[in-house]
């Protein structure tokens, strides 16, 4: 592997990581709106959704 696609790949999961966390955050102040835990798994589902089809293309 190149070294672009290993730095590209590692910032992907740096930025999925702080884009879940967020989301966990959110709902961990506001635990009317959603369950924390539940929050983040979907998060990180629909990132995956759409990076993975553009990643193996």
């Amino acid at each position: 592997m190149s070294s672009l696609i290993l730095l590209v790949a590692v910032l992907l999961v740096l930025v999925v990581t702080l884009v879940v966390g967020a989301l966990v955050y959110l709902t961990h102040r506001h635990p009317a709106w959603a369950v924390p835990l539940t929050t983040g798994l979907v998060g990180a589902t629909l990132l995956a959704a759409v990076v993975v089809p553009i990643v193996v293309r």
